[in-house]
């Protein structure tokens, strides 16, 4: 089992920047560690579905992004710490959305683990 714990949200006028923050801890760290998740972040707006965002690679040397987000928003990790960031610049009121850290085993196809959200609202 993984947890995973969302920090950094907030209120922010368009234009701004905000940075989100994953802490995971893992029940069997000795079976298995940070560096053998990939890491992404979902989010979910007010009446919609949830969407992808950005997602790391397990050694976090490859990173995808929605074209939504892409040039705006940079996806990290630190397998050292266990962590994954969301570094969120040019923010726009459609960015307003409750954003998931999520996780995926390495083998497996969806994310099966995921934080409790962290809201992020930008006015206009």
């Amino acid at each position: 089992q993984v947890q995973l714990v969302e920090s950094g949200g907030g209120a922010v006028q368009a234009g701004g920047s905000l940075r989100l923050s994953c802490a995971a801890s893992i029940d069997t760290p000795h079976l298995y560690t940070f560096d053998l998740y990939a890491m992404a972040w979902f989010r979910q707006a007010p009446g919609k579905e949830r969407e992808f965002v950005a997602t790391v690679s397990s050694s976090g040397a490859g990173t995808m992004y929605a074209d939504s987000v892409r040039d705006r928003f940079a996806i990290s990790r630190d397998n050292a710490k266990k962590t994954s960031d969301l570094q969120m610049n040019a923010l726009k009121p459609e960015d307003t959305a409750v954003y998931y850290c999520a996780a995926r085993r390495l083998g497996n196809e969806e994310y099966s683990y995921w934080g409790q959200g962290t809201e992020v609202t930008v006015s206009s």
